[in-house]
């Protein structure tokens, strides 16, 4: 409060105070760059790619995204991160809300995959192959187990056997 005196009295005057998010350059510039580089996201191959775009494209930090989905600060830095291998939908999926995308927008071709029904489509490859499942697992180094949990999505096949099921 502000105060101000007359003659035998005191008036209070209320400050008002406003507060404005800090923005560091350095984000700006990164985003700047970055929007340069890709002015379009169907240039973008990565998922981590496709988060950061967004991201930048709404102005939001990696704290904000983070906090909106649910998981930690760090967490949400490796999912920008080159290398970074699965995005757990239920996550991916709240970020595409407060991204306003649909979550396929976000999807790399290997989370696409197990987006789209992993079990269904290694299934149908190895048909198409005319193999059991023990011989398509021995022919990618797994056992049977694993090829059947696989194809009843039970486990995750791994980005280095799906590369090899793309080779096919």
């Amino acid at each position: 409060m502000f105060s101000r005196q007359r003659i035998g009295q005191t008036i209070y005057i209320p400050l008002a105070i406003h507060s404005f998010p800090f923005l560091r350059p350095t984000k700006l510039t990164d985003a700047e760059k970055f929007h340069i580089r890709y002015p379009d996201p169907s240039m973008l191959t990565t998922t981590a790619d496709k988060l950061r775009y967004y991201r930048y494209k709404k102005s939001l930090l990696q704290r904000e995204v983070a906090e909106y989905a649910g998981i930690n600060e760090n967490t949400y830095i490796h999912y920008e991160s080159t290398g970074h291998d699965y995005y757990p939908v239920d996550k991916l999926s709240r970020i595409a809300e407060l991204l306003e995308v649909d979550i396929t927008d976000l999807l790399d071709e290997y989370n696409r995959f197990l987006y789209d029904g992993q079990g269904r489509q290694i299934r149908k490859i190895r048909k198409s192959m005319g193999l059991t499942q023990h011989q398509f697992g021995k022919l990618h180094g797994v056992n049977t187990g694993t090829v059947k949990r696989w194809e009843s999505g039970k486990i995750r096949v791994s980005k280095r056997i799906w590369k090899r099921l793309n080779a096919v």
